[in-house]
């Protein structure tokens, strides 16, 4: 299988954020098929296409747009907004930072299309704070896209207003949780929300809103350009397209890789030179740190939202972060399980309680004074967590927990016996003394 760039394309011309540069690639030519065709027609098209959400659980696209109500009265009256996640936060994840870098327009165009679908005439890109050059970025494509005519008010003479606001976050993991963001975004404290009722009908200021991926958004305008049929001959039947692939760690080439839904993670390190040498793969995870790590054994398994489902694990955000056997699989999991316990927003008990404890427990295991029943208790407090939080920044915590000791129980139980057999001094992708790197 090879790669297929659409939204990597050109990421290496000179200046591919610009507008002029984006307008040479074929930039907005979607924004005004879109705007030629009926708002339904949009959503059936995006419906139709199979597009699946990119950030996370793969939800239908076009079938989130089409939840939003449409109508004169309740809350189909109200105004519709579009809120784009750009809230990149999850360990292991980095491939919308380095888009909205290369071609910012790309996410500008896809939001005015989804825009126009959903009938909303306000959107928002959540950004995090800490990402400035994005931020300056971002607003230097939207105001170029003011200027031309793409964005304000009569849309390239359709009748269609948008207004576009690029809005810097507070720095918080758990708003990237959809609810929690859109609390930040009107000026709370980033929480979760008790649903139902579902952003959808209850959203932004209480009104109907659409909350999208950065990549599922940016993706839009390829699918109105290509069409149905070409979308769908890539990727397989259920998960059909292209998508953005983040190798990270133990890799000769760590990178951006766009390819088909369905390949493979030992496709992906053919194509990135394979494990760095001399060493093997131990584990790895398909979609960032929140979700269940997997071995070689998994190498195979195509990856799209279906099959690592049955493999036990999540696509996830298709962070694929590679660690070979000169890693401490405890130290690794107890370094994502200290993030979730300071990222937890406290809201609720299991998790606010849960990852503390869990902290706890992971530095007995390393330094050596673990007790004989820490193990198990792992799995208890992880299972008191899963599906029981209020959001899923509790089942995040609790993956790599319950399917390290699924897969590596007897390097816990090496830590409760003769302490870590790695080096304990030596920083998680450091090699242990003996091994070569």
């Amino acid at each position: 299988m090879t790669l297929t760039p659409v939204l990597s394309s050109y990421w290496d011309e000179p200046s591919s954020w610009t507008l002029e540069s984006y307008q040479r690639h074929d930039g907005y030519q979607a924004l005004r098929t879109a705007l030629d065709m009926d708002a339904d027609a949009v959503i059936g098209l995006v419906k139709d296409s199979g597009l699946r959400g990119r950030g996370g659980a793969g939800f239908p696209t076009g079938q989130k747009w089409s939840f939003i109500p449409q109508g004169t009265e309740g809350a189909a009256a109200k105004p519709h907004y579009l809120v784009v996640n750009a809230d990149e936060s999850e360990p292991g994840t980095c491939k919308d930072i380095p888009l909205m870098m290369a071609t910012p327009h790309v996410l500008v165009e896809g939001a005015i299309i989804a825009a126009y679908a959903i009938r909303a005439r306000h959107a928002f890109i959540y950004v995090r704070g800490e990402v400035l050059p994005v931020l300056r970025r971002l607003q230097t494509a939207v105001a170029e896209a003011y200027e031309a005519g793409f964005l304000g008010g009569d849309i390239l003479g359709s009748g269609f207003d948008l207004d576009l606001v690029v809005h810097a976050g507070a720095g918080a993991y758990i708003c990237g949780e959809e609810t929690a963001l859109l609390d930040s975004l009107e000026g709370r404290r980033g929480q979760p929300r008790l649903r139902p009722p579902f952003p959808a009908v209850a959203g932004l200021y209480a009104c109907p809103t659409v909350v999208n991926n950065v990549e599922s958004i940016a993706s839009v305008p390829a699918v109105v350009r290509g069409g149905v049929e070409w979308f769908k001959s890539m990727g397989s039947e259920k998960s059909p397209g292209f998508t953005m692939f983040s190798l990270s760690g133990h890799v000769t080439t760590p990178g951006q890789y766009e390819a088909p839904l369905g390949i493979t993670l030992r496709e992906l390190l053919d194509l990135a030179g394979g494990v760095r040498a001399g060493h093997e793969l131990k584990f790895w995870t398909p979609g960032g740190s929140s979700t269940p790590l997997l071995t070689p054994e998994h190498l195979d398994v195509p990856l799209d939202y279906e099959n690592v489902a049955k493999a036990g694990s999540m696509l996830g955000t298709k962070a694929l972060q590679i660690f070979d056997e000169t890693t401490c699989v405890v130290r690794a999991v107890r370094r994502w399980t200290q993030f979730y316990a300071h990222e937890s927003c406290g809201k609720c008990t299991p998790c606010r309680e849960g990852t503390y404890w869990l902290a706890q427990i992971y530095e007995r295991l390393e330094n050596g004074t673990g007790r004989a029943d820490d193990v198990d208790k792992l799995l208890d407090i992880a299972d008191a967590i899963l599906g029981k939080s209020f959001c899923a920044l509790g089942d995040g915590a609790a993956s790599p927990i319950m399917s390290s000791l699924k897969y590596f129980r007897d390097e816990y139980v090496a830590h409760l016996e003769g302490g870590c057999p790695f080096d304990p001094h030596a920083s998680m992708l450091a090699a242990p003394e003996g091994v070569g790197v």
